[in-house]
C-alpha cells in the first residue's frame, strides 16, 4: 500500500513543525491525555496555545486525541471489578471528550487552526463539532468501526481485546453515531488500528484497567462497516464517502478517494452479500487478538488494485510490493 506520515506534536517541539511540514508530512497528531507511549507524551493546553499560531500559519491540520486530562483524573480512582468493561468505561466518561473538544473549538476559533478530532465515541462530541462548524470554525471529526458495531453492555468479562480509548460506549451511542454518519455530521470512518502483543492486552488476567488500549481492525474496516450499514438499510455507495472520499479529503490526498480522471486507480473488488467468519488464519495483522474474531461479517474482498495494478487477489500469492512513500506534495 501507499504510505504517508503525520508528524507528532509533543511538548517543546513547536520549532520543528515547519521543517516537518516542509519535508512533506500531511499534518500533525497530538494527545491531550497520556498516549501510553513514552516517546509520544501528551501536550497541555499551554503547549497547544503556543503551537497554534505556527500550525495556523502553515495551514496544517492538527489531529487530536481529545480526552481532557482533568476529567480523567477525577475519575481515575473509580473502583469496581477490573475484569468488567463497565469499570473501564466509568474512568473515561463522555465529559472527558466534550471538555476537550470545547477547548479545541475555542482554540480553532481564536487562531484559525484546522483541527480534526480523531475517533469520536460519543454523539455529544459530534454535536459540538457540527455546531462549531456551522459557525465557521475549521474543525472536523471521525469515528471508527468498533464504535459503530459494539456496545458496552455486550462486552464479556475479561475480554480486553475490546479495550480502547475513548471506550466503546452504550448501544444508544452506537445508534446515534450511525445517525450522525448518515446525515453528514461525521466526516469519515477510519480504523484507528492499534494492535498489541497479547501479553500487553493481558487477556489471561482480563484486567481492563492495566491492559493496552487499542483495537486491531485495519484489514476488516470495509466488511465491518458494511455489515452494520446494510442492517440499517444504507446503500453500498455510501461506503465510498465514509471510507474513501472522507479520509482522503481530511488527509489532503488529492489523488485518492474517488474513481475519476486524474485520480489513482485504487480499486477494490468485493462481494457485498457474501458472509465470512473472522478467524486468526485469515488475518494479516502481526498480532491477531481482536474483538472481531468469531464474528460473522458481510463483504468478501476478492481483489485490490493500487494505481491500476493488482496487489491482492483472494487465494493467490501476493505480487511484489508496489507501495510508495507519499508526501503532501504528491497530491
Amino acid at each position: 500500500m501507499d504510505t504517508g506520515f503525520i508528524g507528532g506534536l509533543v511538548p517543546g517541539n513547536a520549532a520543528e513543525l515547519g521543517p516537518l511540514y516542509s519535508a512533506g508530512v500531511f499534518g500533525f497528531k497530538c494527545f491531550l491525555s497520556p498516549s501510553g507511549v513514552d516517546e509520544f507524551p501528551a501536550v497541555s493546553a499551554a503547549d497547544l496555545r503556543g503551537a497554534a499560531p505556527a500550525l495556523a500559519a502553515l495551514d496544517a491540520p492538527l489531529m487530536v486525541h481529545a480526552e481532557w486530562p482533568a476529567v480523567l483524573d477525577r475519575h481515575a480512582a473509580v473502583s469496581g471489578d477490573r475484569r468488567s468493561h463497565a469499570t473501564w468505561l466509568a474512568t473515561r466518561p463522555v465529559e472527558a471528550e466534550t471538555e476537550a473538544v470545547s477547548f479545541l473549538i475555542q482554540l480553532a476559533r481564536e487562531s484559525g487552526l484546522r483541527v480534526h478530532v480523531v475517533h469520536a465515541s460519543a454523539v455529544e462530541t459530534v454535536e459540538l463539532v457540527a455546531a462549531a462548524r456551522a459557525e465557521g470554525v475549521r474543525i472536523t471529526v471521525e469515528t471508527c468501526p468498533h464504535y459503530l458495531t459494539f456496545a458496552a453492555g455486550e462486552i464479556p468479562a475479561g475480554a480486553t481485546e475490546y479495550k480502547c480509548a475513548p471506550p466503546i460506549r452504550e448501544a444508544r451511542q452506537r445508534e446515534a453515531l450511525w445517525e450522525a454518519l448518515a446525515d453528514g455530521r461525521l466526516d469519515a470512518v477510519v480504523s484507528d488500528h492499534s494492535p498489541a502483543p497479547p501479553d500487553m492486552k493481558r487477556r489471561d488476567e482480563g484486567d481492563f484497567l492495566e491492559s493496552w488500549g487499542g483495537i486491531a481492525s485495519l484489514q476488516l474496516r470495509l466488511p465491518a462497516v458494511w455489515t452494520e450499514a446494510r442492517v440499517r438499510e444504507h446503500a453500498p455507495e455510501r461506503l465510498a464517502e465514509w471510507l474513501c472520499a472522507g479520509p482522503a479529503r481530511l488527509a489532503g490526498l488529492g489523488r485518492k478517494g474517488a474513481i475519476a480522471p486524474g485520480r489513482d486507480a485504487d480499486l477494490v473488488l468485493w462481494r457485498p452479500e457474501t458472509e465470512f467468519v473472522v478467524d486468526e488464519s485469515m488475518l494479516r495483522h502481526r498480532h491477531r487478538l481482536t474483538p472481531w474474531l468469531g464474528r460473522t461479517l458481510a463483504g468478501v474482498v476478492e481483489a485490490t488494485y493500487l494505481r491500476g495494478e493488482r496487489v491482492y487477489a483472494r487465494g493467490a500469492a501476493d505480487p511484489p510490493a508496489r507501495g510508495r512513500l507519499l508526501t503532501r506534495f504528491d497530491s
